[in-house]
């Protein structure tokens, strides 16, 4: 069986986790403080802050920094955190199309978005796939809006030879377990804004910024020592991890992309994908079978895969209920077309070789049978 994620601790990560439980210490103390400071400098950020989980990432900036009727616009194409986490704190999340190659957003589409309160744009570095930063940066000056850049999915992803997680003005991390890092649940905010870090420490912990004494309103966002040990050890490997994704990324590109009818999606320029998952569209009346019936064949040959993401934002009912029906062409053809099959870390090139042949064995009796 070829399973879509690595989730598998290292004994030295068991280690770390195991003499936390043992000193008695397990709530946010100084390995979380260790934590945001290496994970600062691997970035290159001036400050990194823990949290519960990615969502609270997001939850928190926009507590921080969101006033109530404040528009952001998020992707229409990624996961419901992305738009759930500001409406939440009385915002609205504006729907933005997709580009169908990149899967990113289509700033276009985004222009056409904007009002005066649109205050807020957050890209979501979608399966790794790194966003041209400067282009959006341009555009979030040209309309004063502030970024909430998510990396949920790109540890590791680089622009221009940077780490996206230096960017103003802030960028949230995801550790959960199919991340490529991963403590269990926790998150992680980054930002160079002095004032900003300052206020999700406190947002993180009920709003307490001296022993029962609580100067604005919070959560418990906090995470505990023993995620933070496991993140540590964790940060120490990700570019050896990275490697073996970004080795098995170049295996798929080669082979995928002679196929006809399998589009991968497109890297952006001048950026080092963070290799999260490979997803490819799947055109029927090319490859000659749905992407159902492909995602059937493989998992009938043991191989795991996923449809990230059956349907766009606008779509779920939630948000259609608040906010009415939506027409987004390039997502809902995309959330028709896309499936994501197994790249991670421990993937062997044996296994990723395997995974395409199946894919091309798909292939060849789909055209045979209509020959």
């Amino acid at each position: 069986m070829i399973g879509m994620a690595e989730i598998k601790l290292t004994p030295e990560e068991i280690k770390a986790a195991t003499e936390v439980l043992e000193s008695g210490n397990l709530r946010q103390g100084q390995h979380c403080q260790a934590f945001e400071e290496e994970f600062a400098a691997k970035v290159g950020a001036k400050h990194a802050v823990t949290c519960a989980n990615g969502s609270a990432s997001l939850h928190m900036y926009y507590m921080a920094e969101m006033e109530p009727g404040d528009e952001v616009i998020v992707p229409a194409f990624t996961f419901i955190a992305t738009a759930t986490m500001p409406a939440v704190v009385g915002g609205k999340p504006l729907f933005c199309d997709i580009d169908p190659e990149t899967f990113l957003m289509d700033l276009d589409h985004a222009e056409t978005l904007i009002t005066d309160k649109t205050k807020f744009i957050s890209p979501v570095h979608l399966f790794g796939n790194v966003y041209n930063i400067d282009e959006l940066t341009a555009f979030a000056r040209k309309h004063n809006l502030k970024i909430l850049w998510d990396a949920a999915q790109a540890h590791g992803g680089e622009f221009k030879g940077k780490d996206i997680g230096q960017f103003d003005n802030a960028v949230s991390y995801s550790f959960y377990p199919s991340k490529n890092m991963f403590v269990g649940e926790g998150g992680m905010v980054c930002t160079n804004d002095d004032d900003l870090a300052h206020k999700l420490k406190f947002l993180r912990s009920h709003g307490q910024t001296g022993k029962y004494y609580h100067e604005m309103l919070g959560l418990n966002y906090r995470m505990t020592d023993v995620e933070a040990a496991i993140g540590r050890k964790q940060l120490g490997r990700l570019d050896q991890m990275l490697d073996v994704r970004r080795r098995n990324k170049a295996i798929f590109d080669e082979r995928l992309g002679q196929m006809n009818g399998v589009y991968p999606q497109k890297q952006t320029a001048d950026t080092t994908h963070a290799v999260h998952l490979y997803c490819i569209r799947i055109v029927p009346e090319e490859f000659g079978v749905s992407r159902d019936d492909l995602s059937a064949a493989l998992m009938e040959k043991e191989i795991h895969n996923g449809v990230h993401y059956p349907r766009g934002l606008h779509q779920q009912p939630v948000f259609e209920e608040m906010y009415g029906k939506q027409s987004l062409p390039a997502t809902e053809k995309l959330c028709e077309e896309i499936i994501a099959i197994p790249v991670h870390h421990g993937l062997s090139e044996d296994d990723a070789n395997a995974v395409i042949d199946a894919i091309e064995e798909c292939h060849t009796k789909a055209l045979n049978k209509a020959a």
